[in-house]
Order: C-alpha cells, then sequence, then structure tokens
C-alpha cells in the first residue's frame, strides 16, 4: 500500500468511527423537524459539532488510558449515575463505554427488585455487581432508587426510608476502605427541558421504549423529586464519596463536562506497552479453500 492510499484508508476509518456518534444525533433532528412546535423550543448546543467531536474523541482517548491504567494497577472504580428521568445519564454511560473493553468497563442497570429481593438486606443486590480488581462498573441508577423513585413513589415506607439515610453513608465507607474509588454524578434539568425530551420520546418510535409509566408519573411530582433530592445531598454528600451535579440541559456539554472531570478525578497515566508486530501470514501451498454452499450467506442488500 502506497503512502496515498494508507492515508485515504486512515481517513476512511477515522469517518467510520464517527459515524456511529452522528447516528445517535440523526433521529433527533429527524423527530424534530417533523414536531416543528418541539423544535421551535429546544435551544441549541454552546459547543458547534466540530469542537465536539474533536473534543469527545480526544476525552474517549483518554478514558482507554484510565482503562489501561485501571486493568493495570488492579484499580477498582464505581460510578453512579442518577437524576432525573431524561437528563442524559445514558447518553454520558454510552459515550465513556463507546470505545471501552467490556470485560473492563461494565454498566449496570437493574430492574425493579423481584419479591425475593425485598426480603434482602436492602444494598444485597447491588453487591455482586461491585468492581474487581482491574475493573470500572457504571451503575445507571443505584441504591439511591430508595430516597428518590421508591420514596417518591411510595414502593418504601418512611422508615426503611430512614434506615437508608442511616446506612448508606457508611457502606460507601466500607466500599471505599475496602480499595473502591466511589464517584457520584446526579444529572440536573430544568422542568421546560424535561418536558421537551419526553415529548420527543412519545413521538419518536425509536425511542418510546425509553418511556416507562415512572417517568411519566414523574411529571405529576417533580416537586416531590426536588425535595428527595435535596435531603439526599444532605445526607449523604460525604467526603469519601461526594455528590457531583452535571448540567443537563445541554447534552454535548453535559457529556463533554462529565467525562473530563471524571478523568480528573482519577490520578492515571498512560501506561507503556510492549510495540505490537502483526506476523507474517503462514502460507501453506498445498491448502486448497473450499467452496461453501450459496445458502451460508447472508444476501447482500446492500
Amino acid at each position: 500500500m502506497d503512502e496515498t492510499s494508507a492515508r485515504s484508508w486512515v481517513e476512511a476509518e477515522w469517518e467510520d468511527s464517527l459515524d456511529e456518534e452522528l447516528e445517535m444525533e440523526i433521529d433527533d433532528l429527524l423527530i424534530a423537524r417533523e414536531m416543528k412546535f418541539i423544535s421551535d423550543l429546544r435551544h441549541t448546543s454552546n459547543i458547534d459539532r466540530k469542537t465536539y467531536f474533536h473534543e469527545l474523541l480526544r476525552l474517549q482517548a483518554e478514558l482507554v488510558k484510565l482503562q489501561d491504567w485501571i486493568q493495570h494497577t488492579g484499580e477498582k472504580l464505581v460510578v453512579i449515575f442518577e437524576g432525573r428521568d431524561a437528563a442524559g445519564k445514558g447518553g454520558v454511560i454510552k459515550r465513556i463505554t463507546q470505545r471501552l473493553n467490556p470485560r473492563v468497563a461494565r454498566v449496570v442497570a437493574l430492574p425493579a427488585p423481584t419479591e425475593r429481593e425485598k426480603s434482602q438486606w436492602y444494598f444485597q443486590r447491588y453487591v455482586p455487581h461491585l468492581p474487581a480488581a482491574g475493573e470500572m462498573v457504571l451503575f445507571d441508577r443505584s441504591w439511591y432508587n430508595r430516597s428518590g423513585v421508591e420514596r417518591v413513589m411510595g414502593f418504601a415506607s418512611e422508615e426503611q426510608v430512614e434506615q437508608f439515610f442511616n446506612d448508606v453513608p457508611e457502606f460507601e465507607r466500607m466500599l471505599v476502605r475496602s480499595g473502591i474509588r466511589v464517584v457520584k454524578y446526579w444529572f440536573s434539568i430544568t422542568d421546560q427541558e424535561q418536558q421537551l425530551r419526553f415529548l420527543m420520546r412519545i413521538h419518536d418510535p425509536l425511542k418510546q421504549w425509553k418511556l416507562s409509566p415512572m417517568d411519566l408519573e414523574s411529571r405529576k411530582r417533580w416537586e416531590a423529586y426536588t425535595k428527595a433530592k435535596e435531603e439526599t445531598f444532605e445526607r449523604t454528600n460525604i467526603p469519601e464519596a461526594p455528590w457531583f451535579i452535571v448540567e443537563g440541559n445541554d447534552k454535548k456539554q453535559a457529556r463533554l463536562n462529565c467525562i473530563s472531570h471524571l478523568l480528573s478525578m482519577m490520578p492515571y497515566e498512560e501506561i507503556p506497552h510492549e510495540p505490537i508486530h502483526l506476523p507474517d501470514r503462514v502460507f501453506n501451498p498445498d491448502y486448497e479453500r473450499k467452496v461453501l454452499p450459496d445458502e451460508l450467506y447472508v444476501p447482500e442488500k446492500y
């Protein structure tokens, strides 16, 4: 391959690396055109597209270094993502894990507890998902369900909530003492922004699965969730595992700010790797490749 061909190939690979991110943005634009009453209200990002992609790829390259450092040193990291429904937690988690090894960086998003789990120690169902050495675990909602949705929706009694507030600081201190780093993010959006994002999901068939009855009910209980959030901060913001609020009205800013902050919390450094050399293929002049039947192949429609 000559230099010109090699450059063209690299540029094509670079463009492909952007395509997945673009695909996730295109459906927002399409549905917004069909729903002009929403697009007229929606704000534009303060970050232009070129800057956003440049910074996102730079930060994702740093996340790969962080991953290597965690794996090399045997560190254990827990990152908790909480906040309003449709505040952008999933989008940030997706960008963090997009280029990482899923064996090192795992996402945990637990469903509602079973009847058996309801009878267990509250933290018990979360413990098996905590990281071993060389792993980072991202909790897409966490044990803070108890002081949030469970409290507001009446799934937990005031006695259970009070017990949670008494227990969670010590539980997290135990995690930190055991060598687990705990970082907690709360994603905040305005009332109007949440309403607009819910309307987008209602009218977009590709995103309707994101809406649950709990999400819709949360609209009616905005103030109750606000009070629950304020008490959660007041009683669980401990030095060993403090809360950090991510302003989420601008999705692009929220993604970059959160990833940048997470990286700043870790004392990681680049881990040197042995040079990788692609071995030459071994050719056997006596080998004859078999012709496989056509029905084994996926039809080439595109």
